[in-house]
């Protein structure tokens, strides 16, 4: 009696010709069929291989493993099928969810993302697992740069003209109040965007948001009474549009795209508000978070209430540790400001 033994099928296909397909895209580039991977084991492999050749220390392995947490929402995206218009996406979408609140990558973030795909689609080349490293083939939006540049560049804070221009002339050129509003406030440009309508609390005068580090996520920023104004027109504005976010684009600009406020488009209105009222051609609209911290500590606010509204990092113990502050207190010290 002859011995058989039962083939187990490796995949199963809806009509024949489909699987005919797959077995000549098979037999184009053969592989183990029992080893179709996942990003996910695939970044294992990768991960475990680079950092023992390259011996690298604690602290670069934990850096590169807090950027991947970004991609967590691809994972199970097969390994083989990875194509420029997938890494694109990834790198685009890439976000972390922290206390079920979901942070998008920052630039930096994504640019470190490119780089992390180059090498482990590289490996992938090298195993034979995939063909061609399309992460190679690709450029990040040439908007993500400029925001990096932008952020690094030696910032420029308002004269009192300027300030006093852009109050004058408040209501007549679009966008003057998203300015002064973070010149008050001390968002990054990239926050204000984010700054969702559920987290703006006009009852106690506070805004809940902010991303890129611990001490900048999710933290509580007064609203200065001389933009109070603005915050709750704009409030309504994005309840009238049904927007969940508290400033959006309703010049008409953008509309089939969404209302959605990106860097790159508040950048555009920033230089426009600029050029017409004819302050320093210079200004980028990081300035006006430099602006709102020399002006912070020019009316003598207190160190430590100003790195907690912008989100910088306390290094003081007993600050940052054992010292409990008020939003009473940050709202005490945000008034100090009175130009």
């Amino acid at each position: 009696h002859p011995i058989v033994k039962t083939l187990k099928p490796q995949s199963y296909f809806p009509t024949y010709n489909d699987a005919y397909r797959a077995l000549l895209k098979y037999n184009e580039n053969p592989y183990d069929l029992s080893d179709n991977l996942t990003l996910a084991e695939l970044y294992d492999k990768w991960y475990s291989e680079y950092c023992a050749s390259k011996k690298k220390s604690y602290s670069t392995q934990k850096s590169i493993s807090s950027v991947w947490k970004y991609c967590s929402a691809f994972y199970d995206f097969p390994a083989r099928e990875i194509r420029s218009r997938h890494i694109r996406k990834f790198i685009d979408e890439a976000s972390l969810k922290v206390n079920k609140q979901v942070k998008p990558a920052t630039p930096y973030i994504k640019t470190r993302l490119k780089s992390l795909f180059n090498m482990m689609l590289d490996f992938a080349v090298e195993y034979e697992i995939i063909e061609r490293n399309y992460s190679r083939t690709i450029q990040l939006n040439s908007e993500i740069y400029q925001q990096l540049e932008d952020e690094h560049r030696y910032h420029i804070p308002f004269t009192d003209r300027e300030i006093n221009a852009l109050w004058n002339n408040l209501g007549k050129i679009p966008y003057i109040n998203v300015i002064l509003i973070q010149c008050y406030s001390g968002w990054r440009p990239s926050e204000l965007g984010l700054i969702k309508l559920e987290n703006v609390d006009l009852k106690n005068d506070t805004i809940m948001g902010g991303m890129k580090t611990e001490a900048g996520k999710n933290r509580i920023v007064p609203i200065h009474p001389k933009i109070r104004p603005l915050v709750e027109e704009l409030y309504n504005e994005a309840n009238a549009l049904g927007s969940e976010y508290l400033i959006n684009c309703t010049d008409g600009l953008y509309y089939r795209s969404g209302y959605f406020l990106t860097y790159g488009r508040y950048k555009i209105r920033f230089l426009k508000v600029i050029k017409e009222l004819k302050l320093n051609p210079n200004h980028l609209p990081h300035d006006c978070r430099k602006h709102f911290i020399t002006t912070a500590k020019r009316f003598n606010v207190d160190e430590y209430a100003i790195k907690y509204i912008v989100g910088h990092v306390i290094s003081d113990i007993t600050e940052r540790v054992y010292t409990k502050r008020e939003t009473a207190w940050l709202k005490k010290e945000i008034k100090k400001i009175t130009k």
